[in-house]
């Protein structure tokens, strides 16, 4: 079984020729990501495995179905970078990595609410210049706000576990509503009492066409002033235009975001010593109380344990002939 790799990483080939061994599969790991410039790499191949910036439509899928690929490894949970019609058309199937670790990053969302209310990545930088001052890093309690989680799948459902412990009171929406959280003490609401009562709203579903920009300014004007906004979900969630509009008329007072919409431009790269061609990144960056991490909040040694083990079982699965467990559609 010969397995394409595309968007690779230095970490993500150091994982899977960790746990490969097992295996009787020849992978082949490849920088570039796979769209329909770079689908004739895969001429010769099995399998094509995937990351969540690769452009998987119809166009790539046909040029696919043509090199005689017969199965999309997705090595994330999310999956709207796929053409599933198409590939189901062209009769080759999807898997994908369903659940790696939640607590990865709803640990992470929780770590994005607290640098910016507490400040600690600019206390961290005036300490390291001898500045001492405590001016301007004031923060808020945690303990007694309202939390607005938005998705209470695995993600959310870990999210608002964690925030639980700091004794904040939690609303959430969600199409179906969880007992288990109910028991917590979550409260199910409509979407728009989450944005109108929430002090923090935290983003844990998955982008579809019903969730794409489900915050923009018509949801950012029911928002309370100086609501914090975080999402670590999938950048499409959010409306860059009216997210960067909603910081500058201070209607937004904190945003923490660890995906964007036109991140398959940027994050994986190093762009140091480039200039970058995006004009709304750029925006963001400019705002003192805007915190982006390049799409990190998965990583951590046992997400990504996880993720290689499941991807391989995933391809043995194919391999073997058997039910795809984790097969789309």
């Amino acid at each position: 079984m010969k397995i394409a790799v595309f968007s690779t990483k230095p970490y993500d080939q150091e994982y899977f020729e960790k746990y490969m061994e097992s295996h009787n599969f020849e992978f082949t790991f490849f920088e570039t990501q796979l769209n329909k410039t770079t689908a004739n790499l895969t001429a010769g191949y099995n399998v094509v495995c995937v990351f969540v910036n690769d452009k998987v439509d119809d166009n790539t899928i046909k040029i696919l179905q043509k090199n005689g690929i017969g199965l999309i490894a997705l090595r994330c949970a999310g999956y709207n970078n796929v053409d599933l019609a198409s590939a189901k058309r062209n009769q080759i199937k999807v898997v994908r990595v369903p659940a790696y670790s939640p607590e990865a990053v709803a640990e992470h969302a929780v770590a994005l609410i607290l640098t910016l209310n507490r400040k600690t990545h600019k206390a961290y930088n005036r300490v390291r210049e001898g500045n001492f001052s405590l001016n301007k890093l004031i923060g808020f309690n945690l303990h007694g706000k309202t939390v607005g989680v938005i998705g209470t799948g695995k993600i959310g459902a870990t999210f608002c576990k964690i925030i639980k412990g700091f004794g904040c009171n939690i609303i959430a929406f969600d199409m179906y509503k969880s007992e288990e959280l109910i028991q917590l003490g979550v409260q199910y609401k409509t979407l728009d009492e989450v944005y109108q009562e929430a002090d923090i709203i935290s983003l844990h579903c998955p982008l579809n066409p019903d969730t794409k920009h489900i915050v923009n300014k018509e949801a950012i004007a029911l928002m309370k002033n100086g609501i914090m906004i975080i999402n670590t979900s999938r950048g499409g969630l959010i409306n860059t235009a009216d997210i960067i509009d909603g910081l500058a008329n201070e209607k937004i007072g904190y945003l923490g975001i660890d995906v964007y919409e036109q991140e398959e431009n940027l994050f994986f790269k190093d762009l140091s010593e480039s200039i970058i061609p995006d004009d709304m990144i750029l925006r963001l960056i400019s705002f003192p109380n805007v915190l982006i991490t390049a799409h990190q909040a998965y990583f951590t040694k046992e997400a990504m344990e996880e993720i290689t083990l499941t991807t391989l079982n995933n391809i043995k699965e194919f391999e073997s002939g058997v039910s795809l467990k984790n097969e789309l559609l």
